[in-house]
C-alpha cells in the first residue's frame, strides 16, 4: 500500500514515518506538514537515504501523488478539514487526530461511504487502551458510581482527551444514570470536580515527562475497581495504526474506534 503521512513533524507522526518504513507490505510515499523547511524527507539527518517528497499543502500532495492511505495525526484544529480532504479525494484515511464531534464524524461517514472508501478514525490506536476502555465498559454496568483521570504530556492541545471522552461514551452504553458526587456539593474553586459527561466526571492532568495514560475508577458499598493503562512510548500505538491503514483496503466506510476493527 502507497502511504502518506499528515503532521508527519509531530512526535506521533515522526513515528508513523518509522514504523511505515519498517513494514513490508507499506510504501512511504509522501509526507505532509505546515509550512516545511525541507523539499524532501532526506534533508532530515535520520532519513538521508530516502527520497519522498515533503508537501506544505495535503490537496497538493493527494493531486500529485494518489496515495492509497494517508495516515493524519496533526491537530484538533485541523482535522476535520484534513479528513474531509482526503475523503473527497477518494483516498482512504486513518486519524489519530482527536476532537471530532458526532456530527463531523457522520458526515465524514458519509463521505467515505458515498465513495466506497475506507477510514478509521480512532482517539487512541494502543491495544492495551482499547481493552482499558472495553474493562471499563463491562465494568460500569455494575458500578455506575465511576470517575475518569486522563494524563498526558504537557503540549497535549486537548481536554479531555479523545480517550477519555470515548471511554465514557462507551460506559453511558452500559452503565445507569447516576449524576456523581453530593447533590449539594460546591466548588469553591471552578473546575474542582472536573468535566460532566452523563453523569461521570473526566479529569484531566497535564504534565512533562508523560505521555499517555488513564485511569478509570469505579465506587461501590465496601469496594473499588481500578483499570488502568499506560502508554510509556509512542511506539505503543503502532501497531494499531498499521493495522489500521491494511484494513481500510477491506472498508466501504468510516470506523469510530479501534475496538470496532479487532477481533
Amino acid at each position: 500500500m502507497k502511504v502518506a503521512v499528515s503532521g508527519f513533524k509531530g512526535r506521533m507522526g515522526h513515528e508513523v514515518v518509522k514504523t511505515v518504513l519498517k513494514e513490508a507490505d507499506l510504501e512511504l510515499v509522501a509526507v505532509v506538514d505546515h509550512e516545511p523547511k525541507e523539499k524532501n524527507i532526506r534533508e532530515i539527518t535520520e532519513f538521508s537515504t530516502l527520497d519522498v517528497p515533503v508537501f506544505g499543502n495535503l490537496s497538493e500532495m493527494l493531486d500529485e501523488i494518489k496515495p492509497d492511505c494517508v495516515v493524519d495525526f496533526t491537530t484538533p484544529k485541523v482535522g476535520y478539514s484534513n479528513t474531509k480532504t482526503i475523503l473527497e479525494h477518494g483516498v482512504s484515511a486513518v486519524v489519530g487526530t482527536t476532537g471530532f464531534t458526532p456530527e463531523q464524524i457522520e458526515h465524514l461517514r458519509e463521505i467515505a461511504e458515498s465513495k466506497k472508501i475506507g477510514a478509521l478514525i480512532a482517539p487512541n490506536f494502543a491495544v492495551g487502551a482499547v481493552l482499558m476502555m472495553q474493562f471499563a465498559q463491562k465494568a460500569a454496568k455494575y458500578f455506575p458510581n465511576v470517575e475518569i483521570i486522563e494524563l498526558h504530556h504537557d503540549n497535549k492541545l486537548d481536554a479531555p482527551s479523545g480517550t477519555a471522552v470515548k471511554t465514557a461514551e462507551m460506559m453511558a452504553e452500559t452503565r445507569e444514570f447516576v449524576k456523581q458526587g453530593a447533590t449539594d456539593e460546591v466548588e469553591l474553586i471552578e473546575g474542582a470536580r472536573g468535566a460532566e459527561y452523563e453523569g461521570m466526571r473526566i479529569h484531566s492532568v497535564r504534565l512533562p515527562g508523560l505521555v499517555a495514560h488513564q485511569e478509570v475508577i469505579f465506587g461501590a458499598e465496601g469496594q473499588g475497581l481500578t483499570v488502568r493503562h499506560d502508554s510509556y512510548d509512542r511506539i505503543s500505538f503502532m501497531s494499531g495504526v498499521a493495522l489500521s491503514v491494511r484494513k481500510t483496503k477491506e472498508l466501504e466506510t468510516l470506523i469510530y474506534g479501534l475496538e470496532n476493527i479487532l477481533d
